[in-house]
């Protein structure tokens, strides 16, 4: 008898399995790694001891521009100890410092005041510049192609700055290989057209486009060289638990810092596959379980190690509903996931859509397993994303079962499905 906790929303799913047909959990050793000190002195000591950089007190000095992008309402960043620090550093080297923080929003909607409160706190919003930024509608500098080929527009209040900040997170990522470091820059503060060609059909489909994997990675390729030309000077990136807390943290140099962080975060979080008929998965809970589109990354862990045409159970609240109009019209309206895959596939690079990369990878997913889909999202929306709805892992259960005609069917656990790099 083994109970297992499913991050859910701003909580768990508890659920108790019994028998032999529970094959186990795949948890990284980051479940229940005990970081030696508390966040914030984590984020400080990496800040007093930068990786290929001078300190950040150091690089502000004579400077009077200073831009600090972090990420937007979906990425859980604990920017309430990472900010007031990094603000603290730029204004030793200067105190006149004219700072702007540059909300990473990507393609995203945009993030409310009220989201800001809760991601910054009260104080940093009434007396920071905070600029949000939108892929349609901000001021944006052409610096150029990409090695790809693909037109780089980068929003000018990242380019004009004179020292540049990333903030954020590194965790697995199901096509970049990692996310933080140079994302913070692109896709996050990028013209739509510049994420479009990144995140094209071509780069989706590359074998090197896959969790965990940076070198070959065409997608990644083209995100550091634009980091890089923007001259993106400075980065702070941590590693989470499944409690949201900092266990770990690199400052300093766009890649240097970056690769100590995620060979650290491979370290722990690599697990073995365990083929199994009925794989459960999440998407971390809060926030990046908040709607439907961002809850491919938690399937893609599923589908790593489910049986093909075994069933995918994705537990996700979707409290804001799918997430994306493009990709939930694109499925609504074409119910064979073939002739969606051969859409995407012949779509060329300068004329994709917005949000193919995930439908594409959605589409992916949906070939090898059947995927029952537990949320607050209407029933309706569900099914037209090709999925099954259930109301709870219980139902969800009895479902899959049905469908395999089998009540004994091999069940495999993945608590946090975009904290796992299943191999």
């Amino acid at each position: 008898m083994t109970t297992v906790k499913f991050a859910y929303g701003e909580g768990y799913i508890e659920h108790t399995f019994e028998g032999d047909r529970f094959l186990g959990e795949l948890v990284s050793e980051m479940h229940h790694y005990k970081a030696e000190d508390t966040p914030w002195n984590i984020v400080k000591k990496s800040l007093e001891n930068p990786i290929g950089t001078p300190t950040l007190a150091m690089m502000s000095e004579g400077k009077q521009n200073v831009v600090i992008i972090d990420s937007d309402h979906t990425r859980p960043v604990p920017s309430k100890i990472i900010i007031p620090q990094i603000l603290a550093e730029i204004r030793t080297g200067n105190p006149d410092a004219e700072v702007t923080i540059l909300i990473s929003t990507g393609t995203h909607r945009a993030t409310t005041h009220e989201e800001l409160i809760s991601k910054f706190g009260e104080d940093i919003v009434n007396a920071e510049k905070i600029i949000v930024h939108d892929a349609d509608k901000s001021e944006l500098v052409y610096m150029g192609k990409l090695p790809s080929g693909g037109e780089l527009h980068i929003n000018k209040l990242a380019v004009d700055a004179d020292l540049l900040i990333g903030v954020g997170f590194i965790e697995p990522h199901f096509f970049a290989g990692f996310s933080g470091g140079r994302k913070s820059l692109m896709p996050g503060v990028a013209k739509r057209e510049t994420v479009m060609y990144n995140h094209n059909a071509e780069f989706i489909n590359h074998p090197k486009s896959r969790t965990g994997v940076l070198e070959g990675n065409p997608i990644h390729q083209d995100m550091l060289y634009a980091a890089r030309t923007v001259n993106m000077n400075f980065i702070c990136n941590v590693v989470i638990n499944s409690e949201k807390d900092a266990i770990f943290c690199v400052s300093g140099d766009l890649d240097l810092a970056h690769k100590i962080g995620r060979e650290f975060l491979a370290s722990k979080c690599q697990v073995r596959s365990v083929n199994a008929d009925i794989a459960i998965s999440t998407n971390g809970g809060y926030p990046l379980d908040q709607n439907i589109y961002q809850a491919v990354k938690g399937m893609t862990a599923a589908e790593a190690t489910v049986k093909e045409g075994g069933v995918i159970i994705m537990m996700a609240r979707s409290n804001d509903g799918h997430g994306g109009d493009e990709f939930h019209k694109m499925f609504a309206q074409e119910r064979d996931v073939d002739v969606l895959m051969n859409r995407f596939l012949s779509t060329p690079k300068e004329k994709t859509p917005q949000d193919q990369w995930q439908s594409q990878i959605f589409a992916r997913v949906l070939k090898r397993a059947t995927v029952i889909y537990v949320s607050e999202a209407p029933a309706e929306m569900v099914k037209d994303l090709h999925m099954i709805p259930a109301a709870n892992l219980e139902e969800a259960l009895i479902k899959a079962e049905e469908i395999l005609g089998n009540k004994h069917a091999s069940i495999v656990a993945i608590p946090d499905g975009v904290g796992v790099m299943v191999v």
